[in-house]
Order: structure tokens, then sequence, then C-alpha cells
């Protein structure tokens, strides 16, 4: 069945910068070359500045990511400046429009800003504890002492979603909905709570929201909501604009490919030395375009509409 965007109006800015690439494409390897030797160099601001994009998917995400925008700052003599996008539609219409430089993409977004025409590059993923892969769970979740035990109980409830392009918080969750044979847009009542700590809270407080989904990360600081299921979800990628010189790419690459918490702070980045940070970060780990390929069978069983290019 065909996912329509008719339930997804914060898709269409992105859906408009379509520039003709097939679904569930990214930029081939020949165009990426082609770039590289007319050397047409761009940068978000200027080149002496790095734009880090982010969408806010809880009330500390800004604090979470600084010490790392810190340590970029400091390996490549550059300011980084921080660029907060309203959700997922905005960052993916800043990534085609040029306008980041690096940012902080879920998997699904960086799958549709490629299809989009979005000439980005994956470095890494942020593991949060030694010994991780790469990867997190989407959570179907449920108010404690709901008498909802599993997915097939979501049917005819009020679900909270994340966003309409979230991986963890639509993608997974719509996929998994539809081989219960539910539809996730006739056969549940969707709400979309923007943020995954709100999808939580709002599941939690079970009045707007009956059922509902967001990744693990969240889901473990609430003690008002109940798992009945969970996938895992390709680690979210840290990705590069490949219109950066390919001095400071290959310096990207080095600064952030592998890195672990204990690198930042004997960088001197103090901030890296905190309680807040260690609870989501511990280090990263290489990812290529190829690992989010899950992504795109994904989005070819479901012929969801948003990652059409």
């Amino acid at each position: 069945m065909r996912l329509s965007t008719k339930a997804w109006p914060a898709i269409a800015a992105a859906a408009l910068l379509a520039v003709g690439l097939a679904a569930c494409s990214s930029p081939s390897a020949a165009d990426d070359a082609a770039a590289d030797a007319s050397g047409d160099v761009t940068f978000a601001v200027d080149e002496n500045t790095l734009v880090f994009g982010v969408v806010p998917d809880s009330v500390d995400t800004e604090t979470n990511y600084q010490p790392l925008m810190d340590y970029i700052a400091q390996e490549t003599g550059k300011t980084v400046e921080y660029h907060e996008s309203t959700d997922y539609a905005a960052l993916i219409e800043a990534a085609v429009a040029g306008k980041i430089d690096v940012a902080s993409f879920s998997g699904f977004t960086y799958v549709t800003a490629s299809n989009n025409g979005a000439a980005l590059t994956p470095i890494s993923s942020i593991i949060t504890e030694e010994g991780q892969e790469p990867g997190y769970f989407s959570q179907a979740i449920v108010p404690k002492g709901s008498d909802i035990t599993d997915l097939a109980g979501f049917k005819g409830k009020k679900v909270c979603f994340v966003d309409p392009s979230s991986t963890s918080g639509y993608l997974f969750p719509s996929y998994n909905l539809l081989n219960e044979g539910i539809d996730p847009e006739t056969d549940v009542t969707p709400v979309f709570a923007g943020k995954h700590d709100v999808s939580v809270t709002k599941t939690g407080e079970g009045v707007e929201c009956e059922a509902g989904f967001a990744e693990d990360s969240e889901v473990e600081k609430s003690d008002k909501v109940e798992v009945v299921a969970e996938t895992m979800v390709p680690g979210a990628p840290i990705v590069m604009s490949n219109t950066l010189p390919e001095e400071l790419k290959t310096q990207l690459v080095g600064i952030l490919g592998e890195v672990t918490i204990d690198d930042i702070i004997a960088a001197g980045i103090d901030s890296a030395d905190s309680d807040a940070f260690r609870s989501a970060f511990f280090a990263t780990s290489p990812v290529d375009d190829a690992y989010y390929d899950t992504i795109r069978d994904i989005c070819e069983k479901t012929n969801a509409e948003q990652c059409q290019g």
C-alpha cells in the first residue's frame, strides 16, 4: 500500500525541493567526482565557519552537542555555528540549499535529503556506551498499566508519532504497524508530537495519546510508560557536505570518524567531562552510505512518498 502525504504537511517543503532523483537513490560517485574536479567548493556561510545542523529531539539537544562542536572548532580552527531546524523537513531543506556544513541526521532524514539532492557523506554514528554498535531502538510504548500488550493493540487507538520524517518515530513504526495489518493513517488516529520526549510524555499521560513511539534514550527516562515492542534502527549519522574542500573533508573524517569521549577531554574540551555529555556520547563509529540500505529497503516496501525524490 502507499503511505500518502495528506497527513504530512511537514514534509511538503522538502518534497518541493526534489530534483528528479529516483526514489531511494543517493548522489552517485560520478557526480561527486565531477564536483571535486570542477573545484566547486562552497561553505554554508564562509571558509572560517562550519554550520552544524540538528533537529531538537529534546530540550537538551544543544547542551548534548556543544562539547562535540567545541571539539570540531578546536581541531579545525573554525567557528562552529549551531543551526537548530524546527523539524526534520526544515533540516532537509537546509541541507539541500547548502546551508549546513556538518550535521547530525536521523537515518531516514539522511536518505530523504539525499533523494532530494543534498550532497552529503556520512562520517560516523554516535554510540553512548562502551562495546555498543551503532544503532538504537525504536520503541512502541503505552501508559504504565495499559491493557495494550503488543502492536496489534494499537489498532483504533490515538497513537503518538514523533515527526513524519523521523526514522525511529515514524518510518519504522509505520512499517511495523503495516506488518501487523494496521494502516498507520486510517487504522489509528496519528498524533505528531514533534519531539521524542514529547511523544513519551503524551503517551505516559494517556489522554492525547493512548500509545506511541519514541527512541529508547528518551523512553528510559520515563517511569510513566511501558515498552511493548522494539526494533533496532541504523545509527543516526554525522554527515558532512560534499562541497567542502577535500582537505577539510579528510580532516573531518579524522576528527569525527572514530573518537571517544576520553579523546575529546584529553584534547582540552572541559565541557565534555560532564554527566550530561557522558549520557549522550561515548564514542563515534564509522558508517557509510550502504549502512542505510535497510532504510531504503523499508522505503521501497512501504512506498512512502516522503522517501521519493
